[in-house]
């Protein structure tokens, strides 16, 4: 059942109750193309079927939505959402996420948490679904390369877990390392980064209660584009530090050798705070492209500081965000 929702994205059921947009425009697309006769030969058919159909076979995720964290910006529509994508294991092009990531199998999937902790420990999606009740919170998405949306995220705080492997007092920093598959990311046989993809927060910034631990979108579990089946949203944050795929979490001493900052140490800092103030190299960050609201007059968006999440601005209390960017 399609449940519309209120503008102010404030009055939503439960995510498991909403049917993804995806689905009725997928069915609705695939319909209109055999009724024209743009889809020709049996591989043609599969892959239209396959394409149409492939997101009504998602599987739900029950979540209480969380009001502490809502914004009342117009949510990002589902299909813009899962098909402008970075994900550079798959390629390049914002369009091969959502074209490519099938081949990857998210299950059987095992997380590791190991390093300077107490309780290292191994656990499946499903020790990790059920580790503390799945909030659905809407975050803010800013991308370093200057756009933006705005997605009803699945997860809880990842200071869930990390109170449960209880890290001891050299855990400085918390790095996230995410699957290199070869197999299923042609993108890997790219030297475009030093794989696999290695992303990493301070130990104080992981356990903010922001830092989501996250394990479904749109009130279901996460598409393989969209870092299936578990990853790490950090919303004051630029994009490319939310680790997606995640299948080794280590708690460390010493600050990670994170991809981005190893591959341009001038252009992608290691904190990469969102800050309109600090431009990138080669372009302003002081305003983004929503996504979904590119009309031919649409202007852009006023880039807001820790994009908008102003409630961590304590922690970086008298550093120097244009030398620590």
């Amino acid at each position: 059942m399609l449940i519309k929702r209120n503008s102010n994205g404030i009055e939503l059921p439960f995510a498991s109750e909403i049917t993804p947009r995806q689905v009725f425009e997928s069915r609705r697309d695939f319909i209109r193309k055999l009724a024209v006769g743009s889809i020709a030969g049996g591989a043609l058919l599969e892959m239209a079927t396959r394409d149409a159909f492939a997101a009504s076979a998602a599987q739900k995720l029950a979540a209480q939505q969380n009001p502490a964290y809502v914004v009342l910006d117009k949510q990002t529509s589902y299909k813009d959402a899962t098909t402008y994508n970075n994900y550079y294991e798959f390629g390049t092009d914002k369009e091969s996420p959502a074209r490519y990531a099938s081949a990857l199998k998210t299950r059987p999937w095992t997380v590791s948490i190991e390093g300077e902790i107490k309780k290292p420990m191994t656990l499946d999606i499903d020790s990790l679904l059920k580790l503390a009740p799945l909030e659905e919170r809407v975050y803010r998405l800013r991308c370093v390369e200057g756009w933006s949306m705005v997605i009803p995220w699945i997860g809880y705080s990842l200071s869930e877990l990390i109170k449960k492997v209880e890290p001891n007092s050299n855990a400085k920093y918390v790095e996230f390392v995410t699957v290199a598959d070869k197999e299923a990311m042609h993108g890997l046989n790219r030297a475009v980064l030093d794989w696999p993809y290695v992303e990493g927060l301070r130990i104080d910034e992981a356990n903010h209660p922001l830092t989501l631990l996250t394990l479904g979108m749109y009130g279901e579990v996460l598409p393989n584009q969209n870092g299936a089946p578990v990853r790490i949203v950090t919303p004051w944050k630029y994009g490319f530090k939310s680790a997606k795929s995640i299948v080794k979490i280590r708690f460390v001493k010493d600050q990670p050798r994170t991809a981005w900052n190893l591959a341009a140490p001038r252009e992608y800092g290691f904190y990469s705070n969102v800050n309109p103030q600090v431009d990138h190299p080669r372009w302003s960050q002081a305003s983004e492209r929503r996504i979904g609201e590119d009309g031919l007059f649409t202007k852009k968006r006023p880039t807001l500081m820790f994009n908008g999440y102003s409630q961590v601005a304590s922690l970086y209390t008298g550093m120097d965000l244009k030398k620590f960017f």
